[in-house]
């Protein structure tokens, strides 16, 4: 076993993503007895709330589709695919150990492999208990309200209950949603800096259109399941609009984690199922759009939430609108013959005043550009549903090669939330990197 040198503390990492739940998983390992530190519920008692929320518009800001156990990829498709570069595989670690976890061994060799949302909750539960049996250990509804930092270094964390854990080795695995958390750093004058992300909407089509498109007279077939896409335009404008977390067979889901603001997701179970496909369709933008310092993109999706709700009537209904309504730019009145997945409900209506000018007109261009591709893709009745504003963090918590914040000894900026990661397996993968960095500063001394 491991042996840290010196009176250093337990590392300490803060949230139970992916990313968290590997760096805790290889720290616990390498016999570190790491102390994983989330502001959420376990995912049991999390899922319980979640669905609560999308059957009876009751949010818990501290226990929703954004926080708890297992991160926001878990009311996700649970896609286990990633284009970063891997050339030491950790991505096959992360999949072995999904695997142990309980997870299908088809993952290891399928293309585009996913676990979907329900199968995750149970394998979250194992890869935890994995954890504390290697002597690590995981503590709930323990959010971290400071970083105690002294001299440039990291000391301990602050909890809400107002313990304090000394540590000098902090992994952030906050995800990216953790707004307030990364109002502390800023405050406490950790290096953050904006960085792009991409705001829109899901648009869902029957499922069975998707796949007649793409499998032809092979539609249907058991073997094939139901088919996905990938789509992406340059506008005459200059944006980019691109399809994004393209959910087969799924969902739309209430993915809000502060009262009075919307966000909408998309999550397939494992069977693929369902009768409508959904996709986020955003519009690519970049700090220029808001050049108000390093924590404007958060205001931004904060600003373009609160409005959503309010055009939901303010009860968590989403905005939506006809396909053939947002072209031509009128309200819609009645849903035609696609009914939108979202719960706890869709308000037709106008979407055109919901995102800035370039991006409406932006999505107004690219949607008939993607039904050059996918026949069918601007059919009148698929539905929009607004805001997709979580695409990816609106920050980035820069660091050196070692990991570590670029101006605080002993903080790892991680996954996600910190800007270095995009889905499940890259996060999981950077939690791991980082997770061997902390081990080698912790044999160091």
């Amino acid at each position: 076993m491991a042996q840290a040198s010196g009176d250093q503390g337990r590392p300490v990492v803060i949230g139970t993503g992916p990313c968290g739940m590997f760096a805790g998983l290889l720290l616990a390992q390498m016999g570190f007895r790491p102390i994983l530190l989330e502001r959420g519920k376990s995912v049991r008692e999390r899922s319980v709330d979640t669905f609560g929320f999308w059957l009876k518009k009751r949010l818990n800001p501290e226990s929703n589709a954004q926080f708890g156990e297992g991160g926001a990829g878990t009311f996700s498709d649970g896609k286990l695919y990633s284009q970063v570069r891997d050339p030491n595989h950790y991505g096959h670690k992360v999949l072995t150990e999904l695997v142990n976890a309980g997870a299908s061994p088809e993952i290891l060799y399928i293309n585009k492999p996913h676990i979907g949302t329900y199968r995750l909750a149970q394998i979250v539960r194992n890869l935890r208990a994995k954890i504390t049996d290697l002597g690590g250990e995981v503590r709930f509804q323990c959010r971290v309200t400071d970083i105690e930092i002294e001299q440039g270094r990291v000391r301990g964390v602050s909890l809400e209950n107002g313990e304090f854990i000394a540590s000098n080795q902090v992994v952030l695995a906050v995800g990216h949603s953790a707004r307030d958390t990364f109002e502390m750093l800023w405050e406490r004058g950790v290096y953050i800096e904006a960085k792009p992300f991409s705001i829109g909407f899901r648009i869902e089509h029957p499922q069975s259109l998707i796949d007649r498109c793409r499998f032809g007279d092979q539609a249907g077939h058991e073997r094939l399941g139901s088919a996905d896409y990938k789509l992406v335009h340059h506008c005459q404008n200059g944006r980019s609009v691109y399809s994004f977390c393209m959910c087969p067979g799924g969902k739309v889901v209430a993915a809000a984690s502060e009262p009075g603001r919307l966000v909408t997701n998309g999550m397939s179970e494992y069977a693929r199922n369902e009768s409508n496909a959904n996709s986020a369709i955003v519009v690519g933008i970049t700090p220029a759009d808001y050049p108000d310092g390093p924590l404007a993109g958060i205001a931004l999706q904060r600003r373009l939430e609160a409005q959503a709700f309010a055009l939901g009537g303010g009860s968590y209904e989403a905005p939506g609108q006809l396909v053939g309504d947002f072209l031509a730019d009128r309200p819609s009145t009645a849903f035609g013959t696609v009914l939108p997945s979202y719960k706890p409900g869709v308000k037709l209506g106008n979407l055109s005043g919901s995102l800035p000018d370039y991006a409406i007109a932006a999505i107004r261009e690219a949607i008939p550009a993607f039904d050059q591709k996918i026949q069918g893709f601007a059919m009148a009745d698929a539905i929009l549903t607004g805001v997709e504003t979580r695409t990816s963090s609106p920050i980035r918590i820069k660091r050196n090669p070692d990991y570590q914040s670029v101006n605080t000894v002993g903080l790892y900026p991680a996954g996600e939330g910190a800007g270095y990661a995009g889905g499940i397996l890259s996060a999981g993968i950077d939690g791991i990197k980082v997770a061997e960095a902390v081990a080698l500063s912790l044999v160091a001394g």
